[in-house]
C-alpha cells in the first residue's frame, strides 16, 4: 500500500505552456482547462517554467489598471520549478506538499514532462489508501 507511486494518480495530460505564448492565450488556456496553472516547456518538453493562475491574474491587473500592452509567459512565470518523478512514492510527495508551497507538480522523467500531479490527486490516494486500511482491518 505505501509503495503506491506518484505515475498511479498524476495526470499524463498536463496543460502546457510555452514561455512566448501571450498572457492573454495562457489565461485562456486556464479558463478552458479549469486548471490552477501548468508547466512551461521548451521544443524538447523539458521543463522550464510554471505558470499560475495566480501569476496570470496578477500580471493581467496590472497590465489593465497600467493601460500596458500584454506581456508573454517568460516574462511573469515562475523559473525554480520542483518537479517529482513518477516512481516517487505518494506519501513522500504528500510530505513535501506540507512543506513546499506548490499545488501542482510537474511529473519529469529522464528530463522530459510526462504529466502532472495536484494536492487533490495525492489526497484522492490517501483517501484510497485510508479505504483500504479500514475496510481491511488487521
Amino acid at each position: 500500500m505505501h509503495s503506491i507511486k506518484v505515475k498511479e494518480y498524476m495526470d499524463p495530460q498536463a496543460v502546457t505552456f510555452t514561455k512566448t505564448m501571450s498572457l492573454t492565450a495562457a489565461l485562456d488556456k486556464v479558463i478552458k482547462s479549469g486548471r490552477m496553472g501548468g508547466p512551461v516547456i521548451n521544443e524538447h518538453r523539458e521543463v522550464i517554467g510554471f505558470i499560475s493562475e495566480q501569476d496570470l491574474l496578477e500580471r493581467l491587473v496590472k497590465v489593465l489598471y497600467h493601460s500596458q500592452d500584454t506581456h508573454i509567459v517568460d516574462d511573469c512565470m515562475y523559473r525554480d520549478v520542483l518537479t517529482v518523478s513518477p516512481e516517487l512514492p505518494i506519501l513522500e510527495l504528500a510530505q513535501m506538499m506540507k512543506v513546499n508551497k506548490p499545488k501542482v507538480y510537474p511529473v519529469v522523467d529522464n528530463g522530459k514532462l510526462v504529466g502532472i500531479i495536484s494536492r487533490a490527486d495525492v489526497m484522492k490516494a490517501v483517501s484510497n489508501m485510508l479505504d483500504e486500511v479500514f475496510s481491511h482491518p488487521v
